[in-house]
């Protein structure tokens, strides 16, 4: 055990890691308020005289009148030490010493009591300095530009992340630290695009559609409590400037350019010079009290979306060879409308409409050969046809009392969501060929009403707040089978599933010149309710509830402005999400069936982390350690039914899990024209020995012993600013080998680079995306009785070329 803490240390030490140059790069601004009184009968006084003076010689900063209600606000001000000065005819002059921090926007400096007297004091001078910082000021966030990521303009938004640090992207899911546990937000709320809960759609929203990505690795109590590795949360491009502005862009692309492996004999050619196309407009019109915006996207795009070669050797001698090969063409279309309406100072009002349509249509063969390949001895051929429809309605009201930064939000949020899924399978056996079909009708059904209240202080602030979700999701599916048809039919019909989640949350932030301290509590009740078909063969009406808190903390200590320590702990949940309970089996490999678990339950983690930043002139490091502690840990076991080749990968809770380790990031600009940056995570893995059964079609017993291994990533970005307006962007990421329920994935390596130039008011870019064609999956599984090796060979390089325009 201490050589593997040894290892990781060394390997800790040895690693160069990556933060991007615009991750909140830019110094925080404050607002800051009070009111200014008679101190002997507390009758406000207007028209007061406000100054904030900094530094020995009390140099002059930021002034102001009080207004009628005695009330003043200084805007924009620097985090930093001040003397704020308040003086008025026949009263004493009043000095305050006091601290600029940066974690609150808007400070409540309480009120300024004058004391009648003629004479005037003396100015107090206060030495003090501003601070800046270039992570965020918690140290909990990392914001990106999507616009400086030049290698990877105008493709997805997952292709987007997958260069920025600490996050991976494996079987089209992103991970951070090594967990796909992340819960993804659009503008700051969950999106049935995204998921409830889980994470889909990533790889069709266009890039070109978003602003920033912000990943947040500790979140507040003001979060929902699922997503134990963290929250990514996904900004669309909005503009508030007055009159009619916007931006229009085109890219377009072709991905496998050759064949990395050939097929396997008697199977369609795999998808070569992929076609890509990305259209899109953002509009906003401001004049007066009202602001009307649009962002519209089209993409289209067919990929080689699985090429895997494998092969599964039985304990009884049998091997047996396939490949999965899938050509996908995609079509996904997105229109995000909305008004602000500002009636006045203190109230604002938003209403918003987002709605999605999806279409995939897959091409799949996947033959099995014997261990030779002398013969084949099946050929399994799929159409899918799927159609996902999605509509959000949104409106918010924000309430500004006098007081600035006191505010009142309120919202609701209605989301459906309709998945239409069709199949049809073709069964060619030596003896036979076989039809076969099934249909999923699938609608989601999510409202969410929201409360949030924000109090300033004297030094921070108060926030507390409420939510309520309702979620139905009634689901349909109907087999069709055909002659000698595998498919199970009595596993279909019907399934409904519904969730009810009330939560109340309040969050304290203080701050000294020292010392920050935000402490958070969430309370959470959830009661899962899953109907189910009474008929199915397997599986009956399942369910759970829970209720408990959420708690978190995070304690800085700030040594001086250029180095600060902060410890964050939090607990966070990730329920099952509807797909993952999901009765039916999913018949696109036959032999590898995948079948949900209505009998899962939640995953609970504990989070600690201490993280260490320390800044210098244009560079900083930011270094971390952290450790969780998940128990019931949700994954996929795939399990053999004794007598039968086939495998059914079904989702469990496995357990007790762990996840140690530490990341660095460095940034440094070392000349005008370059900047670098390097990261990197180093953590083992760890999962306890565990005992399961899968009960479909059959109960099925499997235990697995204790698995650790030590994993991390290796990311560098390379930035040039050449004349002309010209940027230039490399990136190369490698991935260590990792471990995986029931076995292991190899390591990866693939290498981008992208160059823009601005043309006036349009800039036009060309890219490419794993440059070398290098990136690969390889698995290997061990289950009872059997190993699976495979390969996937799938679509990873990409070239694109496109032009962008404002206006």
């Amino acid at each position: 055990m201490m050589k593997n803490y040894i290892r990781i240390l060394r390997l800790f030490c040895l690693a160069l890691f990556l933060c991007p140059d615009d991750a909140e790069g830019q110094e925080k601004l404050i607002t800051l308020s009070g009111q200014v009184r008679d101190a002997k009968n507390g009758n406000t006084l207007p028209f007061g005289n406000v100054q904030l003076k900094k530094g020995n010689d009390a140099k002059f900063i930021f002034g102001t009148l009080s207004n009628e209600q005695g009330r003043f606000t200084l805007k924009d001000v620097p985090p930093g030490e001040y003397t704020l000065e308040v003086s008025m005819m026949g009263y004493q002059r009043l000095s305050k010493t006091i601290n600029v921090g940066l974690l609150s926007q808007f400070l409540d400096l309480g009120n300024f009591d004058l004391t009648e007297d003629p004479q005037t004091l003396q100015t107090v001078e206060v030495k003090g300095t501003a601070t800046s910082e270039g992570v965020s000021a918690k140290m909990d966030k990392k914001t990106y530009d999507i616009a400086k990521n030049t290698s990877q303009l105008g493709g997805s938004v997952l292709q987007a992340m997958q260069n920025l640090p600490g996050v991976t992207i494996q079987d089209g899911k992103v991970q951070l630290r090594g967990n796909d546990k992340v819960a993804v937000l659009i503008d700051g709320k969950q999106n049935a695009i995204t998921g409830f809960g889980s994470q889909t759609g990533l790889d069709n929203i266009p890039a070109s559609a978003i602003e920033r990505i912000e990943i947040i690795a500790n979140p507040s109590s003001r979060f929902d409590a699922n997503g134990n590795a963290g929250i990514i949360n996904i900004i669309y491009k909005k503009n508030s400037q007055e009159g009619l502005n916007g931006k229009a862009g085109l890219s377009s692309g072709l991905g496998a350019l050759w064949v990395r492996k050939e097929n396997l004999p008697g199977i369609s050619p795999q998808y070569q010079a992929t076609p890509k196309l990305n259209p899109t407009l953002s509009l906003n019109y401001k004049k007066n009290k009202t602001n009307t915006f649009l962002q519209a996207d089209y993409l289209y795009t067919q990929t080689l979306n699985k090429n895997e070669f494998s092969e599964r050797i039985f304990d009884n001698g049998t091997i047996l060879n396939q490949q999965v090969k899938r050509n996908r063409t995609t079509t996904f279309a997105t229109v995000k409308t909305g008004v602000d309406y500002n009636p006045d100072e203190h109230n604002s009002l938003t209403v918003s409409a987002f709605f999605n349509r999806e279409k995939i249509i897959d091409f799949g063969d996947i033959p099995y050969y014997n261990s030779d390949f002398s013969v084949r001895n099946r050929l399994w051929q799929f159409v899918e046809d799927e159609v996902k429809y999605t509509a959000t309605g949104s409106a918010t009201y924000l309430h500004k009392f006098a007081q600035p930064g006191h505010t009142l939000t309120t919202g609701f949020n209605y989301t459906w969501h309709r998945e239409d899924e069709k199949y049809n399978f073709t069964n060619i056996l030596p003896a036979f060929t076989g039809e076969d079909a099934f249909k999923l009708l699938s609608d989601e059904h999510v409202s969410d009403l929201n409360v949030d209240y924000v109090k300033p202080l004297k030094h921070g602030r108060l926030e507390a707040g409420l939510k309520y979700r309702y979620r139905n999701i009634p689901t349909n599916m109907q087999f069709f089978a055909g002659l000698n048809s595998p498919i199970d039919v009595n596993a279909g019909g019907w399934a409904d599933y519904s969730e009810h989640i009330p939560a109340v949350y309040g969050n304290y932030i203080y701050e000294t010149p020292k010392i920050e301290l935000e402490a958070g509590l969430r309370m959470e009740y959830a009661n899962i309710y899953y109907d189910v078909n009474p008929e199915h063969n397997t599986y009956t009406s399942d369910g759970y509830d829970y209720f408990r808190p959420f708690p978190n903390l995070r304690f800085a200590y700030k040594i001086n402005p250029e180095n600060r320590i902060t410890f964050f702990y939090n607990q966070r949940v990730d329920r099952p999400n509807e797909v993952d309970i999901r009765i039916f089996p999913k018949y696109d490999e036959p032999e590898l069936l995948k079948v949900g678990n209505p009998t899962l339950r939640p995953q609970f983690t504990t989070s600690l982390e201490l993280g260490y930043k320390y800044n210098w002139h244009k560079g900083y490091l930011h270094g971390s350690a952290f450790h969780k502690i998940i128990s019931g840990t949700i994954t996929r076991i795939a399990t053999q039914v004794p007598g039968n080749t086939i495998l059914y990968n079904i989702f469990q809770n496995a357990g007790k899990s762990y996840n140690l380790g530490g990341e660095l990031l460095w940034q440094q600009q070392l000349k005008p024209w370059f900047s670098f940056n390097l990261s990197g995570t180093v953590y083992q893995h760890t999962i306890n020995a565990f005992s399961i059964e899968n009960r479909y079609p059959v109960p099925t017993l499997y235990s697995m012993n204790k698995e650790s291994l030590i994993s991390g990533n290796a990311k560098l970005n390379a930035q040039f600013k050449l004349k002309g307006n010209t940027d230039i962007q490399l990136s190369i990421a490698w991935l260590a080998a990792d471990i995986i329920p029931q076995g292991k994935i190899g390591s990866r390596f693939s290498a981008d680079f992208g160059i823009k130039k601005q043309l006036g008011k349009g800039e036009v870019f060309l890219n490419g995306n794993d440059i070398f064609n290098t990136l690969k999956i390889k698995k290997e599984i061990t289950g009872n009785g059997f190993k699976l090796n495979s390969t996937d060979y799938y679509e990873s390089q990409v070239f694109r070329i496109g032009y962008n325009y404002k206006f």
